[in-house]
């Protein structure tokens, strides 16, 4: 039986953004213990290799790459909370290199799924620049890299971070062969996420926000990814499914105001590995984002990983909030329009 793929390399720790920055080296150390500690899981770690300048410009402009590289060795800032040590620009190329590496792993049958553990995170990085503590958009550039290099025609990519993955809404606002559905809180930074927000041109209803208000837990992303993602999923059919694995939504985070468990966050990724089974041949990526508290942190994606790896997710999914049910229900009225719900 294949293993579940874990992406991961120390260079990424030494991404340094500066004192009492949220985005700290000691997310992944908190990873790295969890996962030294692992036991009974079918997992392998591996490194991964930079992304190439041209897989970076799938996503982004010529411009915007070149100006990220003009930075490495350097200490510097790209936006008022995007700083870069002189580490940073290498760790940015091998954190969109493990995403793309995984997407090849799962699609060529190397692996059962695969889980990036990376920093810096990606999705709020739009095409031309930086930002939100992201240099490139990691699980962008792995979707399209799956679409160019590994003819998957239709490609999820599911976005459960507290916050709305701008950049990689931006990317693919006007596509169909990419799916983005985002639950995250609002209004929040980057204030994008508003649930009118559907796509445009052919890409119209292939973009599809949940945005929450504070205070949502367990029960509520349960509903949504049972009663919004899943039959959206059913109908779209994807050849390979990506999770934008955040986990500032966990009730400890310190930047979040969500109620979510690392109960939850394994139950969320039973649901996207259920869809990944059924339609995609089991091909699953998860690429980490952001989640601040290291507790919260390390212990969501070891329930992840179990998950993953063949373990049965928890069995209670807790009880829904009336604000969390409401906007629900207002995520599924907008998307009426373009999916039976």
């Amino acid at each position: 039986m294949l293993d579940t793929l874990l992406l991961y390399d120390e260079k990424m720790i030494e991404h340094d953004p500066g004192p009492g920055h949220p985005e700290r080296p000691d997310r992944l150390r908190a990873i790295e213990v969890m996962l030294s500690m692992r036991s009974g899981t079918r997992t392998r770690v591996v490194r991964a290799e930079p992304a190439t300048p041209h897989a970076l410009e799938r996503v982004h402009t010529a411009a915007h790459v070149e100006r990220v590289r003009a930075m490495e060795g350097q200490y510097g800032s790209l936006d008022p909370d995007t700083h870069l040590s002189p580490e940073s620009v290498a760790a940015a190329m091998i954190a969109a290199g493990a995403a793309i590496h995984a997407v090849d792993a799962v699609c060529t049958g190397t692996a059962a799924n695969a889980f990036a553990l990376v920093r810096p995170p990606g999705h709020h990085a739009v095409p031309n620049r930086a930002m939100g503590f992201c240099l490139f958009n990691n699980v962008a550039v792995a979707a399209a890299h799956a679409r160019a290099a590994r003819d998957m025609q239709r490609v999820l990519v599911v976005d459960w971070d507290v916050h709305h993955g701008n950049g990689t809404e931006a990317t693919f606002y006007g596509s169909r062969d990419v799916l983005f559905f985002s639950t995250h809180q609002f209004p929040f930074y980057p204030g994008t996420g508003d649930r009118r927000a559907c796509g445009v041109g052919t890409g119209e209803g292939y973009t599809v926000n949940v945005p929450f208000a504070g205070g949502a837990n367990d029960g509520d992303y349960a509903l949504v990814f049972r009663d919004l993602l899943a039959p959206i999923a059913e109908q779209y059919q994807p050849d390979l499914v990506l999770v934008s694995a955040g986990f500032d939504a966990h009730r400890s985070d310190p930047l979040g105001g969500m109620r979510l468990t690392e109960e939850g966050f394994a139950n969320l990724c039973a649901e996207v590995k259920a869809i990944a089974d059924k339609f995609a041949g089991g091909r699953l990526v998860l690429v980490l984002e952001g989640g601040y508290d290291l507790a919260g942190l390390a212990r969501s994606v070891q329930g992840c990983v179990e998950v993953m790896a063949g373990s049965a997710p928890p069995s209670n999914r807790g009880e829904t909030t009336a604000q969390g049910e409401a906007d629900v229900r207002a995520a599924i009225a907008q998307q009426r329009a373009y999916w039976t719900l």
